[in-house]
């Protein structure tokens, strides 16, 4: 496994590399991506080794267009943690598993504002435990099969419907973003939470409560 100084320096690269970029909300989502090897390049290699570097798998600084051999190692280590066939080829199958893990440059954009928009005034547990609720409705039932879809479902985020999601995340935002998307979960697998000082939906108190955190109660 990579060490955690490795794991920090990347995410120091990677929300520094959003930042200067500012990619906009506007961004056309990208077409089905091919299936890569060893020696392919084109644009889909660098979308694949960002995902893989959210996840601490691809270390390299920057991100290219060539699929050469640390990232094919990359995609081996990543297909050996999620019970894939190990050959550094990624395909359908690996593509479908890192699609539900990762996060591309947008989506980890607007993973990082969802948290600056929801949690900014909360500790780093609680910001990252927000992120977590997102991944987690990505896995689950009932809920939009992107991050996109989950953070911006009608309703499903105050900050979205009041505009505070549209204003520009911090470094500490990106980190949070990243740790939860390498696997912290401090909300516990929740799916929801509030503030019981200003909820006042009956509905949200009667999921289960797992944990509080700051000003946030976690729920299923």
């Amino acid at each position: 496994m990579i060490n955690n100084r490795i794991m920090r320096k990347s995410i120091i690269y990677i929300f520094a590399f959003i930042i200067a970029i500012a990619v906009p909300l506007q961004a056309v989502q990208a077409a089905a991506p091919a299936t890569l090897r060893y020696g392919d390049s084109g644009v889909d290699v660098p979308d694949l080794q960002f995902r893989l570097k959210t996840l601490g798998y691809f270390t390299n600084d920057a991100v290219t267009e060539f699929y050469g051999k640390l990232t094919e190692d990359a995609v081996r280590r990543f297909q050996a943690d999620y019970g894939l066939k190990k050959d550094g080829i990624a395909g359908e199958d690996t593509w479908n598993s890192l699609k539900k893990v990762s996060a591309n440059e947008r989506e980890l954009n607007l993973l990082a504002r969802i948290i600056y928009a929801e949690a900014r005034g909360e500790s780093y547990k609680g910001q990252v435990a927000v992120a977590a609720v997102v991944l987690n409705r990505l896995q689950a039932p009932g809920f939009p099969d992107t991050i996109e879809g989950v953070i911006e479902q009608s309703g499903a985020f105050t900050a979205v419907d009041d505009g505070q999601y549209y204003l520009q995340p911090d470094s500490q935002s990106y980190c949070a973003a990243i740790d939860a998307l390498r696997g912290d979960d401090p909300s516990k697998g929740a799916l929801y939470y509030f503030n019981p000082k200003t909820a006042t939906s009956k509905w949200i108190w009667s999921r289960q409560q797992i944990v509080t955190i700051g000003n946030h109660i976690f729920a299923k």
